[in-house]
């Protein structure tokens, strides 16, 4: 049942149907690259072919000939600052120039840019930029890249190494173990593939002023970056993220073009539009994970947890910025859901020629939970336990909370065996077990696997704990509250409102949200790691609570009553206890402005409060997963039968919207699991720029996930909400891992690297059956299916 919430109807666990959707779906609204800007140019962008190389020239002139060519733009021609990584992380040596400047180095990097006055041309134009590079030998594998002869990406540095940190050691860590499990992991790179790839639309104005329109999760910080490369006050910047198709995080990257198209505009003094093609997108846009883990676990014989060693190594790409500290969260949630008692933890970050890292939907955290779950299934097995018990036997129990894990995580709360068993009796673990048995001792060719995962995840992480929001009252009874967030797809307007709506007793539909514009919005993080509800929905609920007691104040004042004695009654205010005695928003929105009516000391200005919410900390959502495959001996093939998944984001305050995070989550997760990698040839090619190269799933590869939620509301909030928008991401992806390695584990294979196609998980089959034990520990990197592919 869906509801539109007045005053008698509780916020929370309403399904609430999305406001936005209508506009959305059938295409009534505009997206960046659709809007109607009246003789704006168009800019397409001239890259490297080549991943690694000096470059000798550059020849344009034969493109600034051509027709509709208004100009071409090569390093040192472009008034564009240098883009520098992390401050105080990445040295200043691998900032990126705007063009490349003497080297190129990765496939897609900018050698120039033409302008032109329609699409066409300039891409003609593009074609006769010819830049004579000088190839040199590349890097693209995360490993090969630390090596002492291996290519290095800055000749003023010593290393392809950009940072790294760690616990310190920790010595006997194994003394009490009697096992120790060791595996190498990798997390393959991946692409954000959103529906609408990158663009952006520049307007000059006077002076240093520019409007900026870009496909963006976080307009305020695109606004600080784009001021940064034109050298102006972040003020002169004015960005505005129209209705966005998909984000996943690499939409939070502030894209070098973006810098270069408003460059453009204000130096030709005409608008200058971009969009890029699916396989621009496929090289330019940041890329996510990447990541090799070398893990070691000791473990009792009755399947405690000892300690855990562990290095993690990420691929930063080749100009380092947010990839160079993923790694860090990893080492962050290292501890997971478990009582460790001691862990040993050490990341790098290394620049490599190929696409630089960025966030990707859960950002280091997936990472950690990919390692655990797998080095936990594997000591399972190892001693002859069940991996579901075991996981419950070394569960951080609630007691324990709040706490600080062993590598700095700041746990609010957790019910983890609650989850846990929420998804056992959902999935029915005990049949599913006994289905399997059967199946194997029949000697069926289709086997079955069970997979199971617990995670905990850090929403608002990195800081981005703290928003802005504000809520107003009109004259006209209608009210407007802001958020700090920017939405692309996530229901934002929905929640907002239906908070709004029900502090300030009020239909939904009278309350509009205001988000993704840096002039109406004074400040905002954006919306990214999880954060939304718990800050932006914070700050639209604290608001509206302290714009409720000021229109109370006043309301008191025009009704000649004590603010005790006001009351809020549907769509105003009354006195308690005398019928028929109220005044409307409206009114009260009025005398607000005109200052009449009552003592003018308490109002004469906008019935508006505005604050920023500050959360103090992240919070941590948690949860199991568990998936169901059958795999065909013969083929291969995995095929998804179920995916039970239990995941707690603290109180839920619209069901709808979280099954849609939950399912879009899982979704990914299986994804990454199954289908998608980036990959390169041994020359840094890519060898997956197009989706008839880079796998991803339709609906039908899909199946309907059953997709609960146990409730442990945070106390760090109002609303007691922690984020959930990645962690179907986090869960998922090692259920289904899991479940494919259990389904021929009893053939003798303890591991296959992801993702697990058919032909890799079939190399993995039929390396178990033979003769070299060595072929019986994992199917590795050498059973890619695909040439030259990495990591």
């Amino acid at each position: 049942m869906t509801i539109t919430p007045t005053r008698s109807t509780s916020i929370f666990g309403n399904s609430v149907k999305r406001t936005e959707d209508k506009g959305l779906i059938r295409g009534a609204e505009d997206y960046t690259g659709d809007l109607p800007v009246e003789g704006s140019y168009h800019a397409v962008f001239v890259r490297s072919p080549i991943a690694h190389g000096t470059i000798t020239s550059i020849d344009a002139d034969e493109a600034r000939s051509m027709p509709g060519v208004v100009a071409v733009y090569v390093d040192g021609e472009l008034n564009v600052n240098d883009r520098p990584g992390l401050p105080g992380v990445v040295p200043d040596a691998m900032s990126r120039p705007a063009f490349a400047r003497g080297k190129v180095r990765f496939v897609g990097d900018i050698v120039a840019v033409v302008i032109a006055e329609t699409a066409g041309q300039a891409l003609d134009a593009s074609e006769a930029v010819f830049a004579d590079i000088e190839p040199l030998p590349a890097v693209t594998d995360i490993e090969a890249a630390l090596a002492d002869d291996a290519p290095k990406l800055f000749d003023d540095l010593g290393s392809n190494l950009v940072a790294g940190d760690g616990t310190g050691t920790v010595e006997g860590i194994f003394d009490t173990a009697d096992t120790v499990v060791k595996h190498t992991f990798y997390n393959q790179k991946l692409a954000g593939v959103p529906m609408e790839s990158n663009a952006c639309v520049a307007i000059p104005g006077e002076a240093d002023k520019i409007k900026m329109y870009v496909s963006s999760q976080g307009p305020h910080g695109a606004r600080d970056a784009i001021a940064g490369d034109l050298g102006v006050d972040g003020a002169n910047v004015h960005v505005i993220a129209p209705r966005v198709g998909g984000g996943f995080g690499p939409k939070m990257h502030a894209y070098q073009e973006w810098g270069i198209v408003g460059a453009a505009a204000r130096a030709l003094g005409k608008p200058v539009r971009w969009t890029e093609t699916r396989s621009e997108n496929m090289l330019s846009m940041v890329h996510g994970r990447a990541q090799v883990q070398y893990v070691e676990m000791g473990v009792k014989n009755d399947g405690r947890i000892v300690g855990l060693r562990a290095t993690a190594i990420g691929d930063a790409g080749a100009y380092p910025v947010l990839g160079t500290i993923l790694p860090s969260l990893t080492q962050l949630m290292a501890q997971g859901v478990y009582d460790i008692p001691a862990i040993d933890f050490t990341w790098k970050a290394v620049a490599t020629n190929t696409t630089q890292i960025g966030a990707y939907r859960g950002a280091g955290r997936p990472e950690a939970t990919q390692m655990l779950e797998r080095i936990i299934d594997i000591a399972a097995d190892e001693i002859g336990v069940d991996p579901l018990e075991m996981r419950r036997k070394n569960f951080l129990t609630p007691d324990k909370f709040p706490m600080t894990s062993l590598t700095g995580a700041q746990y609010d709360n957790a019910e983890h065996a609650k989850a846990l068993d929420a998804a056992k009796a959902a999935a029915g673990y005990d049949d599913l077990l006994a289905e399997q048995q059967q199946k194997r001792a029949a000697g069926a060719r289709v086997a079955m696997g069970i997979g199971i995962a617990s995670y905990v995840e850090v929403t608002a992480p990195l800081g981005l704990d703290v928003e802005f929001g504000s809520a107003q009252a009109h004259p006209d009874g209608t009210f407007t509250v802001k958020a700090g967030t920017s939405a692309h797809g996530q229901g934002h307007e929905t929640a907002f409102t239906h908070i709004a709506s029900q502090i300030l007793g009020v239909p939904m539909e009278k309350v509009r949200l205001v988000q993704s514009d840096t002039e109406l919005v004074r400040s905002g993080a954006g919306t990214a790691g999880s954060r939304s509800l718990q800050t932006g929905g914070s700050a639209i609920w604290t608001a509206s609570e302290q714009l409720v007691s000021r229109a109370r104040e006043i309301a008191a004042h025009m009704l000649e009553a004590s603010p005790d004695d006001i009351e809020q009654v549907d769509g105003g205010f009354g006195v308690k206890g005398i019928a028929d005695t109220h005044v409307s928003w409206a009114q009260v929105a009025t005398a607000s402005e005109d200052g009449t009516g009552y003592d003018p000391g308490v109002g004469g200005k906008q019935l508006l409060e505005e604050l920023d919410f500050t959360q103090g900390q992240s919070s941590f959502p948690f949860g199991t997963h568990i998936s169901v495959v059958d795999v065909d001996l013969d083929t291969g093939m995995v095929k998804l039968r179920r995916h039970v998944a239990v995941d707690d984001c603290g109180r839920i305050l619209n069901p709808m919207l979280v099954t849609g995070q939950q399912h879009g989550g899982i979704a990914q997760g299986i994804s990454q699991a199954l289908y998608e990698r980036v990959t390169y040839d041994e020359d840094g090619n890519p060898t997956s720029g197009n989706l008839a190269s880079y796998l991803i799933p339709s609906a039908a590869d899909l199946i309907t996930y059953e997709a609960t939620n146990t409730e442990t509301p945070t106390p760090l909030n109002p609303l007691g909400a922690k984020g959930i928008g990645e962690s179907g991401t986090i869960g998922s992806t090692p259920a289904v891992h899991n479940a494919v390695v259990d389904a021929v584990s009893h053939l003798g294979v303890r591991h296959i690297d992801m993702p697990l196609a058919p032909e890799t998980v079939w190399r993995a089959i039929q390396g178990a059956s033979g003769d070299d034990p060595a072929n019986r520990q994992a199917a590795g990197p050498q059973y890619a299916g695909e040439p030259g592919a990495q990591h």
